[in-house]
């Protein structure tokens, strides 16, 4: 008896430990092989990629994948790539392609981005995408993205899905927002030089688990002018747990 109630609980515990997602860092690069003395194009791309062969591993891998076609594109419009290698291939093809449009000119096109896992527990998966593209210009574009998932059906969880009441957690974080840039209490919330959409603050895209507290991180142009570069706002667990619905 004791034997068989032995078997069935080293059998869940085998499933549980299979069911755990198993990450692997995946790294691709590509340059031109066209001739060039300096800023020769390239792209490197180092991503995290859920090895275990379910049906939330393809759910979480597939995102990762449309969230970088999104970042890598040229004119606003997104490669038509189906994996990795096609879609750094993609881009340095449309750099080799203006180029011999225009042999005279000077492109220096650069890719790279990285992704790591930001924070892995039982309810939820949030990976960091820190990326930095330049395709031309007066300069490139450099940001982070937060990709957060359930990890027990690899799907995505919304920001507005992270909080009890996300309307009293906007309060609270505007609160904390005015005291970190100090902005006084009771003046419009770009009386300082912020440019929050009209005059009226705003939850950042991307929100952050870390070990310690949720990060909010304002992406260039989303809070303020490039010049003025991203604003971040750090918020303890001790204090922001009241808000939260997934901890």
């Amino acid at each position: 008896m004791h034997k068989g109630i032995l078997i069935i609980l080293l059998f869940f515990l085998s499933v549980s430990c299979t069911d755990k997602l198993i990450f692997e860092t995946l790294t691709f690069e590509k340059a031109t092989t066209l001739p060039c003395k300096e800023n020769c194009p390239h792209i490197k791309l180092k991503i995290p990629f859920a090895k275990n062969k379910t049906a939330v591993a393809d759910s979480i891998n597939s995102k990762i994948f449309s969230v970088l076609k999104s970042i890598i594109y040229i004119d606003n419009q997104p490669f038509a790539s189906t994996d990795y290698n096609d879609l750094l291939a993609s881009f340095i093809g449309s750099y080799e392609k203006l180029q011999k449009d225009y042999p005279n000119d000077t492109f220096g096109w650069e890719g790279d981005i990285q992704g790591s896992i930001k924070y892995q527990s039982d309810k939820l998966l949030n990976i960091e995408i820190d990326h930095y593209t330049y395709t031309g210009g007066a300069h490139g574009y450099q940001g982070l993205r937060s990709l957060l998932f359930d990890p027990q059906t690899g799907k995505i969880i919304p920001n507005d899905q992270l909080f009890n009441d996300i309307a009293n957690f906007k309060a609270f974080a505007e609160k904390q927002f005015r005291i970190k840039y100090k902005i006084p209490a009771n003046g419009s919330i770009n009386s300082t030089g912020f440019q929050f959409e009209e005059d009226q603050f705003q939850l950042p895209q991307n929100i952050f688990y870390t070990e310690k507290g949720l990060l909010l991180y304002y992406n260039q142009y989303e809070a303020a002018s490039y010049a003025d570069g991203p604003k971040e706002l750090f918020l303890p667990y001790k204090e922001a747990e009241p808000y939260l619905a997934i901890k």
